[in-house]
């Protein structure tokens, strides 16, 4: 028959201090390995950190550059934009300027012509007057002259008016060669009729006593004879 062995609280106290026992020489044998590893994964854990700091550094500064660059080409192109801007308003000022004094000059080159057309109108409406004595006959006489090219000036005709017949548009010579030839000499500049039919100017009366019609015939005849009634200084 086997012994029963009795197990006591002694024979328990004793087994726990082996067993605590062995489990200290186990831990020991293995060097601290336990404490070993945690320690080598917070290393690497802070490694890790430290390389994670520093990409986070170099993505910020690489960011910042690339706004930097982005804002200094923004404002570039914010300055050219206004360069081209002002270039352009001034341009165009110009331009408007241009436009205005062209327009101005037409206006006024419009109005010169409708006012030179309303003036050749009342010209043409109103002929021009002339007084009715000797100073009005010669300035008439004169005008007409200009216009069918006939030399001579006032004074000229003047001066021989008033030898001929002292301004007396009705003057006749009754007493020389042509009245004894039955043609008298008649009028401002004594004409023989005759000598104002062949020189009479169209535009003057017809009529030999006629004061511009008889300047003109005369000045006429003198242009033909002497060269301009103004080279006349006697009978002629």
């Amino acid at each position: 028959m086997p012994r029963t062995i009795r197990i006591t609280r002694s024979h328990k106290l004793a087994t726990a201090v082996l067993v605590a026992a062995g489990s200290v020489t186990a831990i020991a044998a293995t060097g601290g390995q336990s404490d070993a590893q945690p320690a080598a994964a917070k290393t690497s854990i802070a490694a890790e950190k430290v390389a994670g700091v520093s990409t986070a550094k170099e993505a910020a500064a690489k960011k910042a550059a690339q706004e930097t660059a982005a804002k200094k080409a923004a404002d570039a192109a914010a300055a050219k934009k206004a360069v081209a801007e002002r270039k352009a308003a001034a341009e165009k000022a110009v331009a408007d300027r241009k436009a205005e004094a062209k327009k101005s000059a037409e206006k006024a080159r419009s109005e010169k012509q409708a006012a030179n057309r309303s003036t050749e109108r009342k010209a043409v409406a109103a002929p021009k007057q002339y007084k009715n004595n000797l100073d009005g006959w010669i300035r008439e006489s004169l005008d007409i002259m200009k216009k069918k090219n006939i030399p001579g000036s006032y004074e000229g005709l003047h001066r021989n008016i008033m030898r001929e017949s002292s301004g007396n548009p009705n003057a006749v010579n009754d007493w020389d060669i042509n009245a004894q030839n039955g043609i008298p000499s008649k009028g401002l500049l004594q004409v023989i009729q005759p000598t104002f039919d062949a020189y009479h100017v169209n535009g003057t009366p017809k009529k030999l006593t006629d004061p511009v019609a008889n300047i003109t015939a005369a000045a006429n005849y003198a242009a033909d004879k002497y060269g301009s009634i103004d080279n006349v200084d006697s009978a002629y």
